[in-house]
């Protein structure tokens, strides 16, 4: 069974029809046990990261995602899934679950040259993704393919040994990482159509 964790976000049901599709057993769920004993857990979602963090601490979900993280077992972040595996984010200076080094910063204002032009944000729309190393998660995706995006902010590891795509969009940023048992991507595989459910295949089948 996939668990996919419960902590009061939208966007959860999306990931859900999409495993269904995909020929695959899951379950939204909040419980510990669940989780815990679950083949491989997804977080998925949109919201904000101090919002997120305080619903995890309040169900106690941000102690069984670090015990999920210390079993082995394949873990996907996506989208504000991602954010919140490093150590802190600007947006309202939340603490997030330090399960990776580095830090989730607010898009800059963008130096045309001529003049400081402010970027839309959030980003919301269809963007490349260019594969920066080889991960089983990219089989049968092209090199760059375009994903769906809906971000303020946007994730800065520490090493960039994790690092396995990036993004343009003002400036480059990290936008999958992989390190161990856990993967994570800023843009939203559910809604990325054919090449979506194509990453989101490889990582049930990892």
């Amino acid at each position: 069974m996939i668990a996919i964790i419960d902590y009061e976000a939208g966007n959860l049901t999306s990931v859900a029809r999409a495993l269904t599709h995909l020929g695959y057993k899951n379950e939204i769920t909040a419980a510990a046990e669940k989780i815990l004993t679950a083949e491989r857990v997804i977080f998925p979602g949109v919201g904000a990261a101090k919002a997120t963090m305080q619903t995890l601490q309040k169900r106690g979900l941000n102690q069984v995602l670090a015990d999920f993280f210390r079993t082995g077992k394949p873990m996907l972040g996506i989208c504000i899934g991602i954010q919140i595996l490093f150590e802190h984010s600007e947006e309202e200076d939340a603490e997030c679950l330090n399960l990776l080094p580095g830090h989730v910063k607010k898009y800059p204002p963008t130096d045309t040259g001529t003049h400081t032009e402010t970027l839309k944000v959030p980003q919301i729309g269809w963007n490349e993704v260019y594969q920066t190393k080889p991960h089983a998660i990219f089989e049968g995706v092209p090199n760059p393919a375009h994903f769906y995006f809906v971000n303020s902010y946007y994730p800065e590891p520490a090493s960039a040994d994790i690092v396995i795509g990036k993004t343009k969009y003002g400036l480059e940023f990290c936008s999958a990482i992989a390190h161990d048992n856990l993967i994570a991507t800023q843009f939203h595989l559910e809604k990325s159509g054919r090449v979506g459910l194509k990453m989101l295949n490889n990582f049930l089948k990892l």
